[in-house]
């Protein structure tokens, strides 16, 4: 089996993962439907599943309550409220020819899903300890102090509060750090389009793929302790927060920056997306059409297999999503109509992030 040591983020996919990613990348949403390669979780027949299919384990609905009545806080109801019924076992599916993936459809409840778009939005995003895509060439004009407040109120884990950029002037213009190359852009470019990414934790350099030296900022803990009541086996300690748009895709890549081979977190929220992932012998590849709440789990051999987006299907995202941020944020209500959010989370060291600062000392 090969180890992340062994692994260069720099190679490229073998030749017939290209060839499928760009089939995927130009095919016709008439025919996503029809194809057969596309794995849609919703259709699967658990009672029945296919071959190369298999319910793997099944995860405890009161512990998953548990995590989302105490993520949502103490003033919600109860886990009824939580927009849809758990059932009595989530069923982990996995794939024999993909060895380690775990997908879980719709793992993530609404309210879970919409809190979470909160969190990440209004309050981490808003963190200037955070870096996106946008700071390499713009400099990035924060919010003053939020009149909104974080959307959470477990203060202990958000010691600073944040305005959010959907309060903000939408004209307001984030100046070019070389005007010769890059124009300026607005707040509302920023959110409409130009924003791809946030990183959450380690700030990992998207350019020269490596993790910054020096212990990073810390990872949202609330977002921790939800992630860890279904996958104990990942600590978060850094995640990418990606921003998808009708036409937007995310190329094939391998996670191998980190220095542990845990396994990785992946959370969709939003419109649809067709996420392509290699099989054991880094040749052939798996489509999976990923719904709003669905999670995907890459342990063991999937966690160093080439993995991409070829496509998002437009007007897909759930009825009871698309009104976000809803008409608090009049300007951008409706804003996730047309967008897909993925959490991926990951874990960069075998050591915990204090750990490692103090064995430096």
């Amino acid at each position: 089996m090969a180890t992340i040591k062994n692994l260069n983020a720099h190679d490229r996919p073998p030749e017939k993962v290209r060839a499928t990613y760009k089939k995927y990348q130009h095919v016709r949403l008439s025919e996503i439907e029809q194809d057969p390669d596309v794995i849609d979780l919703e259709k699967l027949d658990q009672d029945d599943l296919p071959d190369p299919f298999i319910i793997l384990e099944s995860l405890s609905s009161e512990g998953l309550r548990e995590a989302f009545d105490e993520f949502m806080g103490k003033g919600h109801l109860s886990h009824k409220t939580h927009g849809t019924a758990l059932i009595e076992g989530v069923p982990v599916i996995a794939h024999k020819r993909v060895s380690g993936l775990r997908m879980i459809p719709s793992l993530i409840p609404p309210t879970i899903q919409s809190k979470l778009l909160s969190l990440m939005l209004h309050r981490d995003l808003s963190d200037p300890s955070h870096q996106t895509n946008l700071h390499l060439h713009y400099d990035i004009q924060y919010p003053n102090v939020s009149n909104h407040g974080s959307g959470t109120d477990d203060t202990k884990d958000t010691p600073q509060s944040y305005a959010s950029f959907f309060e903000a002037d939408p004209s307001l213009a984030l100046t070019a750090k070389d005007p010769n190359i890059h124009k300026a852009i607005t707040v509302q470019n920023m959110l409409d389009k130009k924003l791809r990414w946030v990183t959450l934790g380690g700030q990992y350099n998207w350019t020269t793929k490596v993790y910054p030296d020096g212990p990073p900022p810390a990872f949202p803990a609330d977002i921790a302790r939800l992630l860890g009541a279904a996958f104990p086996e990942t600590d978060a300690q850094a995640a990418i927060v990606n921003f998808y748009s009708a036409n937007d895709t995310l190329s094939m890549h391998r996670d191998v920056s980190e220095k542990c081979d845990v396994g990785l977190i992946s959370v969709s929220i939003g419109c649809d997306g067709l996420f392509m992932i290699s099989h054991d012998d880094g040749e052939g590849c798996e489509v999976i059409r990923l719904r709003s709440g669905d999670a995907v789990y890459m342990s063991g051999r999937s966690r160093f297999a080439w993995h991409g987006v070829p496509k998002i299907i437009p007007e897909t995202c759930p009825t009871w999503l698309r009104d976000w941020p809803g008409p608090e944020y009049p300007f951008w209500q409706g804003w996730m109509s047309g967008k897909r959010i993925n959490l991926n989370v990951r874990q960069m060291t075998d050591a915990k992030p204090n750990q490692d600062a103090a064995l430096a000392l």
